[in-house]
């Protein structure tokens, strides 16, 4: 659940530009896949929203450009607005069948999917054919989309979690800009410092609704050494001491310092807010959510750098990584599938186009510099290439990801079922923040019940 190039929290759902509605996408003609001129056809959703000018501007640009090399495809684009960033209404579309015929999703999405019926088969067509970079893209991400030897989707984006801290208040509170918070213990001596400065700034800020809760619980557990589910995927596995260490972290900052900041129950967008605002010393999240705090939440690149995620004694076990990617509705013929897959491949995993053109990027105030998306295999060409690529057009101070980049933390996936998971540990992170009392062995003893019958209906 990190920030995705082309989503947008806003509560609009339209077809910016072609006149489209999800209803008027269906095809004409004796073949479902092609038109009345014999030209293969698909719905892809996720197409920015129109208050992303620059951005929407670059996706039409490119759907004309891959046309004009395949004028035997035609790309019909679908924005569906909040639903490419919020969980919750995803599941209502997928439940209602309203997807597209290349419809985006979580690496966390792939049990739903497949619950939901929806979901094709594309093994046989991921290839070099279609996907001229196919053997570059990590084998771990390709893991991810399937399920039983079976390939389900193409990951597009992946990422790692760290600590994103403000370096204005950094220096501000007298903290060494270039030396983050390595342990948890220190975080919290940062954040009583950084909270010191008064004017409603929050040390360190942290979610509680709307399954990001649930999500961060996850990776602080994870720096912790410990693991949300046993390793066959049908217990709960977080009531132990290191969850209690988790939420008696926050419970300390919260209530103990005072250096979290009065206002609670956060999602996605709120801590964001707050960040672009300057009220917000330190977070967890991916290298992209400094984008998100410059282009959407009035924020300034220079105010932002990133260290690897804390451990509790010393360096994080591990860290969460996830991302996207781009599935196919079920019953769609070879051809469109390959024309979806060729798509894919021209905006998401080529270098130089897509969401890899940093020579556009770099004017529109787009970052260019982040380590990320984390798409291809180390050493491999077109990983090689990307960073060339990335490094000739780097309009971010790259030193800002210094200390990340030279840190990394082991990467350990979501776990199954993550998102149904993530929603029952919204209410041990809330519990922990908005009530001085809450008893945490409770909260996880609650929590653990709830995720273990969810498992078992579910197995």
């Amino acid at each position: 659940m990190s920030v995705p190039q082309y989503r947008k929290a806003a509560a609009l759902a339209l077809v910016a530009g072609l006149g489209l509605s999800l209803a008027a996408c269906s095809t004409k003609g004796d073949d479902p896949g092609k038109d009345a001129g014999g030209k293969v056809t698909i719905t892809v959703d996720c197409q920015p929203v129109g208050s992303q000018k620059e951005l929407l501007q670059n996706w039409n640009d490119d759907v004309a450009e891959f046309q004009r090399q395949n004028p035997d495809i035609v790309i019909k684009s679908v924005s569906v607005g909040e639903q490419c960033n919020n969980p919750p209404d995803f599941t209502a579309r997928l439940a209602g069948g309203t997807v597209t015929d290349v419809f985006y999703g979580y690496m966390t999405d792939l049990q739903q999917v497949l619950d939901s019926g929806q979901a094709m088969d594309i093994t046989p067509y991921a290839n070099k054919d279609t996907i001229p970079t196919w053997d570059s893209v990590d084998p771990a991400l390709k893991e991810v989309f399937t399920d039983g030897g079976k390939l389900y989707a193409v990951p597009v984006k992946n990422y790692s979690m760290g600590l994103v801290y403000n370096k204005v208040l950094f220096q501000r509170a007298g903290l060494d800009v270039n030396n983050p918070p390595k342990t948890w213990p220190e975080v919290r001596a940062a954040a009583k410092k950084i909270a010191a400065l008064g004017d409603g700034i929050a040390g360190y800020a942290e979610y509680s609704a709307g399954n990001t809760g649930g999500w961060h619980f996850t990776s602080l557990l994870y720096s912790q050494g410990g693991q949300v589910l046993t390793p066959d995927g049908k217990k709960a596995d977080f009531n132990n001491a290191m969850g209690r260490q988790v939420l008696q972290n926050l419970k300390d900052m919260r209530y103990g310092d005072n250096s979290m900041g009065s206002r609670q129950l956060l999602q996605w967008g709120d801590l964001l807010t707050n960040a672009g605002a300057g009220k917000v010393g330190m977070f967890i999240g991916a290298p992209d959510t400094t984008q998100a705090i410059v282009s959407q939440f009035q924020g300034k690149f220079q105010d932002w750098a990133m260290g690897p995620l804390p451990g509790q004694d010393g360096p994080a076990k591990a860290t969460l990584g996830g991302g996207e990617g781009y599935f196919f509705k079920k019953g769609l013929t070879p051809e469109q599938v390959k024309a979806g897959l060729k798509w894919i491949a021209y905006q998401k995993l080529t270098p130089g186009k897509g969401q890899f053109d940093y020579v556009r990027s770099k004017p529109q105030n787009y970052p260019v510099g982040l380590p990320q998306p984390l798409l291809f295999a180390n050493g491999s060409a077109a990983q090689k290439q990307e960073l060339d690529l990335r490094k000739a057009n780097a309009n971010v101070d790259t030193a800002n990801f210094a200390a990340f980049e030279a840190n990394p933390v082991p990467i350990k996936g979501e776990p199954r079922n993550a998102q149904a998971i993530y929603a029952v540990l919204d209410a041990a992170m809330s519990g922990v923040l908005t009530n001085p009392n809450a008893n945490i062995d409770a909260l996880l003893k609650t929590a653990e019940d709830k995720v273990n019958k969810l498992l078992a209906a579910g197995s």
